[in-house]
């Protein structure tokens, strides 16, 4: 049996989106590509000045090979508008590019990537930074959030804030927008309203309002 490469080793030396996608195609750097139907690599172009980075894609992703495309992307969308970010300009990924799940009944549940997951997966999310070289940096709940500004990071604690760090020139964390379909009917609107808000301060910081 031949020994896998790691995600490290397959991105090496490859300097378009179109390449490293390819690459990722095939990558079983650690477990989940058994569980997950295919790789779901990021999505938009390599001059756009903005990125999203979430956690993982999930059911919806996982089928279509696309990331944020399910009730998380639309609300996404949503969010996008009413801050005025226009997502066809925009690059979205996730930090686990396989779709970790448990079974419920037949449906499948998202169960959240392990740190062991993230390590092995991060070189992608590496090379993606490297090749967009986004101006704007928004990190889209905990996993996203610590696994690229450290451990004790907390989104509670600085959503919507400017953050110093050397990933992009505007670096903002804030919730994963499947948080804010958790949540009850009551709350929803709120939770909303918060996450527009927090868009704001990234179009704000661009220039765009």
């Amino acid at each position: 049996m031949t020994e896998e490469l790691s995600a490290a080793e397959l991105a090496s030396g490859r300097r378009s989106l179109t390449a490293l996608r390819d690459a990722a195609a095939g990558c079983r750097a650690c477990d989940l590509w058994k569980k997950g139907t295919q790789t779901v690599f990021g999505e938009g172009g390599r001059s756009a000045e903005l990125m999203f980075v979430g956690e993982q894609p999930g059911d919806r992703e996982d089928l279509a090979g696309r990331p944020f495309v399910g009730p998380a992307g639309k609300l996404l969308d949503e969010a996008l508008e009413e801050a005025g970010i226009d997502r066809r300009v925009v690059y979205v990924t996730n930090v686990v590019k396989h779709f970790k799940w448990k079974a419920r009944g037949k449906r499948r549940i998202h169960d959240k990537p392990s740190w062991s997951e993230i390590a092995a997966c991060r070189p992608w999310l590496d090379a993606e930074l490297e090749v967009v070289a986004p101006r704007a940096l928004v990190l889209l709940g905990a996993t996203a959030a610590q696994s690229l500004l450290g451990r004790q990071f907390r989104v509670t604690r600085q959503r919507g804030e400017l953050l110093e760090s050397e990933l992009a020139e505007i670096v903002v964390a804030t919730v994963h927008p499947s948080s804010i379909l958790r949540a009850q009917d009551a709350d929803r609107e709120r939770e909303f309203a918060a996450l527009v808000d927090d868009l704001t301060v990234v179009a704000s910081a661009l220039g765009r309002s």
